[in-house]
């Protein structure tokens, strides 16, 4: 019996320090930025999502209708993010998980009357919806 509590210790033990290492691997990096004026698509993985039209359905969220750049960009900080890069029509912005410090980025330009937004992971494959709340709380932050 204390064999098995053993190697589920060490299994947890082995589990913890990859989810370091990948959250240390992440604060490494940066946001895409703009690729041909417009925000780089998601990959395949389900921890992304993007309101740039071409989008699928499975990242697609919609574009904030009705509010400039700068307010996107107030609530992104308002919300917890942290501004890293910031020019006319586009800014990013870098969230960081409480534990692991995993980073996500948040991409917004400016389109039209719109604001085009991306939410992202930058590594591993699933983020449990994460980024999918977080454009609820932009929207909410926005009211």
């Amino acid at each position: 019996m204390k064999r098995i509590a053993y190697i589920i210790i060490g299994l947890v033990v082995i589990v913890m320090i990859a989810f370091l290492l990948l959250g240390k691997k992440s604060q490494k990096g940066t946001a895409p930025g703009l690729v041909d004026g417009r925000l780089a698509a998601c990959s395949s993985k389900p921890n992304c999502v993007s309101s740039e039209d071409g989008t699928d359905a499975k990242h697609k969220t919609d574009p904030l209708a009705g509010v400039s750049l700068l307010e996107v960009q107030k609530a992104v900080e308002a919300i917890g993010g942290v501004i890293t890069r910031s020019q006319k029509d586009y800014f990013s912005a870098e969230f960081r998980s409480n534990i692991f410090k995993f980073v996500d980025d948040v991409e917004a330009r400016q389109d039209g009357e719109n604001v085009q937004i991306r939410s992202a992971s930058r590594v591993g494959h699933s983020d449990a919806g994460v980024n999918k709340k977080r454009m609820a709380a932009l929207r909410a932050a926005l009211k």
